[in-house]
């Protein structure tokens, strides 16, 4: 199988260089029109009109083509080599140099995945619009998933050097809570099972097309954010809509899970790392996963190509989920009140009991003065 993405790929890097370097020679007979609408400026956007030849459109669909095979190739093949090659270097103490040649040109394969998993999110979410990315956006992106995708890895290593029994299941869970999400969203929906993904497909071939979709999905949510959002009621199987309460949930809870799997190394670290100063490792990469958020942020805010089409900023987005949140932790307004009125009744039967006792007291010498009497 891999022989034959190989080939594919050849093929297709041949067919692009022909088409290249023959362009412009002939005067092609059909061209398309495609048409864009720029971005916003004082609330008017204008839609512009672009004449596309076939080998214009051919060059942009192997373009595509490659963008999706370099993300595939990152999370699918580079990030588990890296990961094992990381876990070999920890338990043999050591790291040669075609090591970790090897490691950073998989570390930088897997950023480069994740940067294009973001290209291709902003292209399939804003299609109608003429998107252009900046070099800033570029180095936003590539700092985010750095800091991100190292992290975890590192984390996972850590892990399972010591507790190499629980490896799997925390990876299993991980794994398959992302790959049955989109499944379970798409059941609660009830929609009807896609048909259109392609015509000559079966239900049978449509079925594997989705679970070989939700796998890739799983595999890069396993390592880092899929900007990519997987909806199978969906016509273009794409979730379009900008949601930052997924977001922010899915760095809580791996923020979370990280710190988690950290303190169980800790706390179960063998003598291999003797010579580690653990507390400042741990502190190391929680910050480090920090930064990967705040890269994210300043991302979103001010770095984003489309950022005048968000219906509200990150940082409002980020306002209302903990508001929410505060929400749900915050315990309801009727057991409040219920609270407060044992509270009051429990005050004013001691206080009743009390003016009670002082009466008695008082009624006890008109009692003895009679007796005496």
């Amino acid at each position: 199988m891999h022989f034959i993405d190989k080939v594919v790929t050849w093929h297709r890097c041949v067919e692009v260089f022909y088409i290249y370097f023959h362009a412009g020679r002939v005067e092609e007979p059909y061209v398309s029109i495609t048409k864009k609408r720029q971005m916003p400026k004082d609330g008017y956007s204008e839609e512009i009109e672009k004449e596309v030849g076939q080998a214009e459109g051919k060059l942009c669909t192997h373009r595509s083509a490659f963008s999706r095979a370099s993300v595939i190739q990152a999370f699918l093949g580079s990030a588990p080599q890296l990961t094992l090659q990381l876990y070999i270097c920890v338990l043999q103490q050591e790291i040669t140099a075609a090591r970790s040649v090897f490691m950073v040109l998989s570390l930088l394969s897997i950023v480069y995945g994740a940067l294009r998993c973001n290209i291709l999110a902003i292209k399939i979410k804003y299609d109608d619009y003429d998107v252009s990315v900046k070099p800033a956006a570029y180095l936003c992106i590539f700092m985010w998933r750095s800091f991100e995708i190292a992290t975890r890895v590192t984390v996972l290593v850590l892990f399972s050097s010591v507790l190499q029994i629980w490896t799997l299941p925390v990876v299993l869970v991980n794994f398959f809570g992302f790959f049955f999400y989109p499944w379970i969203l798409f059941w609660q929906s009830k929609s009807p099972f896609p048909e259109n993904i392609e015509k000559a497909l079966s239900r049978v071939g449509t079925t594997i097309v989705l679970c070989l979709l939700t796998f890739l999905y799983a595999g890069i949510n396993m390592f880092c954010w899929s900007a990519v959002q997987v909806k199978l009621n969906d016509p273009d199987l794409i979730n379009k809509s900008q949601n930052w309460y997924r977001l922010t949930v899915y760095y809580m809870l791996r923020f979370i899970e990280n710190a988690f799997l950290l303190l169980m190394w800790y706390i179960y670290k063998t003598d291999i790392y003797l010579y580690v100063c653990a507390p400042l490792l741990v502190l190391q990469l929680l910050i480090g996963y920090c930064m990967a958020v705040l890269f994210m942020l300043v991302f979103y805010q001010f770095c984003h190509p489309c950022k005048k089409l968000f219906s509200s900023s990150i940082s409002e987005g980020l306002l209302s989920c903990f508001k929410f949140l505060c929400f749900i932790c915050k315990p309801p307004k009727s057991t409040i009140l219920t609270d407060k009125a044992e509270v009051k009744s429990e005050n004013t039967d001691e206080a009743w009991s009390s003016s009670k006792t002082i009466d008695s007291q008082k009624g006890n010498p008109h009692q003895s003065v009679s007796s005496n009497a």
